[in-house]
């Protein structure tokens, strides 16, 4: 059926505004909004409201997008510093973890469907290509979870997680091109696999590490006469690492993530806008590309995959996933067993599965439809179980700490880079602020703290030590950190002298 330009759009734009109304919603009951996002899709598809779509090719375009922008966005999002500590455990879980995973559930599923589910049987290449597509945790739905929650781990856990998920896809990706090209023609070269996979890696990290450097100098130098174009050249050169790393045989998405690590720690012009820019990106692929993936799916064909989806999807959350993270920790001997069995549990399975799963679609492999709805369904078993226990389980193994309370700017639209070391906030002016008089001078603040601006009314403008504040006004006020704003308040209610 063809349908114009403009009906598209409007049903895109219908799809998301629904989205976003319902994540909103969704989010205040410990529902992952991804998760929403993912059975909108479902709802409006062919079985639903009726929207036609069962393009495995447009649903990995749009994936491909979108974890291009997600991985590069979190690499940028992520503090050096902060994954220094936990690089090498980090590493391991990103590859011998998923390597692991791959085999063990691919084992069992073997085992199973040869043995007690008739209707779906899979040859041993078939499982642990099954295995491999899910085999590692997805880095949408770990960044999503754990910033929106704004969550404080001990044990360098909230950095391990994400520098994990950003890093293990590529391993996934390469397992699963290479179990395809098995099954396709058995007689491949086993050692041209290895070689596949050693040249991926070395080149993706090398083109993401290298170019990334390269690509800060670009930035810096290119002097372009319009601001808002810093945020397009980024994306472009962001596009241009991917498609370079992999023609030349590089792992792509490694390199995205790397690149971004890289450029997201150095400093370059317009860097505040350009992240804010990436973030809003950031959410808007992901709705999108959970809504396509949605869409792909006809309900009526999980219903046949049901048992044997629940019972891969709770072995890998309580059994492979374990036993992986176990093993590949063991060495680390300061990391205690609670931290371990957290990192176990938030093996989050998302978008990135699904969209590995068309792979073999698109490639024609036998029971390459069945793995695709197999791989949903563990999907959603994923975010519904650990997704909404994500900051409980924390709270039960005793990980989580009570983190600070971010005061948002709702009346000055200001922001610090990174690199300067100060705290934004603003006040509320109180009568009881005003009790030594009503000057700016009279205020009982500390040494640390500058009133840089008033808001009245609908105005703003710079005080002096002699303006007259008044009950209802709203000041700027800029001071060391968290600690010296409460200190600050504490001093304007006469606490502190």
């Amino acid at each position: 059926m063809n349908v114009s330009i403009e009906i598209f759009l409007l049903v895109i734009s219908i799809l998301v505004f629904v989205s976003l109304l319902v994540g909103k919603m969704g989010s205040r009951f410990g529902v992952p909004t991804l998760l929403l996002f993912l059975l909108i899709g479902v709802l409006f598809g062919s079985e639903g409201i009726g929207i036609e779509f069962d393009s495995p090719k447009v649903a990995q375009a749009v994936g491909v997008v979108a974890l291009n922008i997600i991985l590069f966005s979190g690499g940028m999002d992520t503090r050096i510093d902060e994954i220094k500590p936990v690089a090498v455990q980090g590493f391991i879980l990103a590859t011998v973890g998923v390597l692991l995973t791959a085999v063990i559930t691919g084992v069992f599923i073997y085992w199973l469907t040869n043995n007690f589910f008739s209707a779906v049987t899979f040859s041993l290449l078939e499982s642990l290509l099954l295995a491999s597509v899910m085999s590692s945790t997805d880095s949408a739905s770990v960044f999503s979870i754990l910033r929106s929650k704004n969550m404080s781990l001990k044990e360098n856990l909230r950095p391990l997680l994400e520098f994990e998920s950003g890093s293990n896809d590529p391993m996934a990706y390469m397992l699963t091109i290479i179990l395809i090209q098995l099954i396709q023609s058995p007689e491949f070269n086993a050692w041209g696999a290895v070689w596949m996979f050693v040249k991926q890696l070395v080149l993706g990290g090398l083109a993401g590490y290298l170019l990334g450097k390269f690509f800060v100098q670009v930035i810096n130098r290119i002097n372009l006469d319009n601001d808002a174009l810093y945020s397009v050249l980024l994306i472009t050169l962001m596009f241009f690492l991917f498609g370079f790393t992999s023609f030349v045989g590089g792992n792509g998405y490694l390199a995205v993530y790397v690149g971004g690590l890289f450029i997201g720690n150095s400093r370059f012009v317009h860097k505040r806008s350009s992240l804010k820019f990436f973030d809003g990106m950031t959410w808007l692929v992901q709705i999108l590309m959970f809504l396509t993936l949605g869409l792909l799916v006809k309900p009526s064909e999980l219903f046949p995959i049901a048992g044997v989806g629940i019972v891969i999807g709770l072995f890998m959350i309580f059994v492979s996933r374990p036993l992986t993270v176990q093993a590949c920790l063991l060495p680390f001997r300061k990391m205690t067993f609670q931290a371990k069995n957290y990192v176990s549990w938030v093996g989050l399975r998302g978008a990135v599965p699904i969209i590995f799963a068309t792979y073999p679609w698109i490639s024609e492999i036998i029971h390459a439809k069945i793995i695709f709805n197999i791989v949903f369904f563990i999907t959603i078993i994923s975010l519904l179980l650990q997704g909404t226990t994500v900051g409980l389980m924390a709270k039960w193994l005793n990980l989580s700490e009570i983190a600070p309370r971010k005061r948002k700017l709702a009346s000055f639209d200001v922001e610090f880079a990174d690199e300067i070391k100060s705290y934004l906030s603003e006040i509320y002016i109180k009568q009881e602020y005003l009790a030594n008089g009503s000057r700016l001078m009279d205020l009982n603040i500390p040494n640390n703290t500058l009133i840089a601006m008033v808001k009245r009314d609908d105005q703003y403008f710079i005080p002096r030590g002699n303006t007259e504040l008044h009950v209802g006004d709203i000041i700027l006020v800029i001071t060391d950190d968290e600690k010296s704003l409460e200190t600050t308040y504490r001093y304007m209610k006469g606490e502190m002298e």
